[in-house]
């Protein structure tokens, strides 16, 4: 059996080359954690309300739909006897089909069938590892896109390490054989698959599902947190993933009455060409910053090129604005971390000119960041304390440059 799986994975990959060398692929881009520049300009939320009712499956009774606070990506529907479906929006549909359920008849072949118990999961999304963790679900997850050094959350390297959670290969170079022989029964990916989509239909061909991971594409930051419902709802940890995000949501509450500074905070990183890269106005992390109680420094910045949310301006553009920031936050979940003010100098020598530079108000984020997205809430806090001048005692992901 085992040689015939083989077979069957070798006869495949010949035909993925084949079928590429016929059509051509395009050059991947720098692979970058799941949410960098990978934002549309906004949800679909017109297409979210005309969607918004519930499906109709043959031989189901609908019972409820999932309250959701602040995602607009999503909506997950109850139906009799533990079925469920996800819509994900712009994307696809999924029945989640209770174990030892059976999938009902006459059922709209689009929609993506996931037999629980989901247990064997190949994660690619590094955003959901967080999430799945913080509902005590890392059992669910069997293979991973991401090797050990890769991952900044510690239950996830202990898992790697014991041997609970296997390295098979990259989003787009994954394992095929290693995902069979272990019996992989769900593919979570994130937007980045859409860069190979000749591995997502490989994968599918083997005859294992793909779950597409949008929660980069919410604007809200408590948005892309509150994914952990929708996966909460997939390895039935629902009151889990309720009770942590209403956790999560009290720093919302807690700063909602307080008044904004107006002070003003450029988030950014220097690529190697010298070029900078900063965040579209309407993104979570200018919405992370208003919520703190500041301004984002570019009031009025799209994405002329593409829909991503990261947009690259010449120094010289980033400095006609930024130049008169209040504060500066380097973003080092992309770049290496900037341990002192001359190693920002060592990237362009104009951050001298700059108002935070001179008032010692340069900050930077850790490598965690973007794998955080449990905890989203903690960095809301930080910028609000480091806008408050309360110093760095408390923070999760700033520190102080000096």
């Amino acid at each position: 059996m085992k040689k015939n799986r083989k077979k069957i994975i070798s006869l495949l990959l010949v035909l993925l080359m084949v079928m590429e060398g016929i059509i051509g692929c395009a050059s991947e881009s720098k692979e970058t954690p799941d949410d960098a520049g990978q934002s549309e300009e906004t949800i679909q939320t017109e297409q979210k309300e005309e969607s918004k009712k519930a499906l109709e499956i043959p031989g189901l009774t609908y019972e409820r739909t999932l309250e959701l606070d602040y995602a607009e990506g999503f909506d997950v529907y109850y139906y009799n006897d533990g079925y469920e479906v996800i819509e994900v929006y712009d994307s696809a549909t999924y029945l989640l089909v209770p174990e030892d359920g059976e999938v009902p008849e006459g059922i709209d072949e689009d929609i993506v069938i996931l037999q629980k118990p989901l247990d064997k999961i190949y994660l690619a999304a590094t955003s959901a590892m967080a999430l799945f963790d913080a509902i005590d679900a890392l059992g669910s997850i069997r293979l991973s896109g991401t090797d050990v050094s890769g991952w900044y959350i510690d239950h996830a390297v202990a898992a790697m390490e014991a041997g609970d959670i296997l390295f098979a290969g990259k989003y787009s170079e994954p394992d095929y054989e290693l995902m069979i022989d272990e019996g992989c029964n769900l593919a979570i990916e994130s937007t980045m698959i859409q860069h190979s989509p000749k591995v997502k239909e490989m994968i599918e061909d083997l005859g294992i599902p793909v779950f597409v991971d949008r929660s980069s594409y919410e604007i809200h930051p408590l948005g892309r947190t509150e994914w952990i419902k929708l996966y909460g709802a997939m390895v039935d940890k629902d009151d889990e993933a309720e009770a942590f995000f209403e956790e999560q949501t009290k720093v919302i509450e807690e700063l909602k009455d307080f008044k904004n500074t107006e002070k003003t905070v450029a988030f950014f990183y220097v690529k190697s060409d010298g070029s900078v890269v900063v965040r579209k106005t309407e993104d979570y992390i200018p919405t992370m910053i208003e919520i703190a109680g500041g301004r984002y420094i570019f009031d009025d910045l799209e994405n002329t090129e593409n829909n991503s949310a990261a947009v690259n301006l010449t120094m010289e553009e980033f400095y006609a604005t930024a130049v008169e920031a209040d504060y500066l936050i380097y973003n080092s979940s992309i770049d290496s971390p900037i341990a002192s003010i001359d190693d920002l100098l060592a990237k362009s020598e104009l951050f001298a000119d700059f108002k935070a530079v001179k008032d010692g108000n340069v900050w930077c984020t850790g490598k965690y960041l973007y794998q955080a997205t449990d905890i989203v809430g903690n960095l809301i806090m930080d910028i609000h304390l480091m806008l408050t001048d309360q110093g760095e005692d408390g923070m999760t992901f700033l520190y102080k440059v000096q």
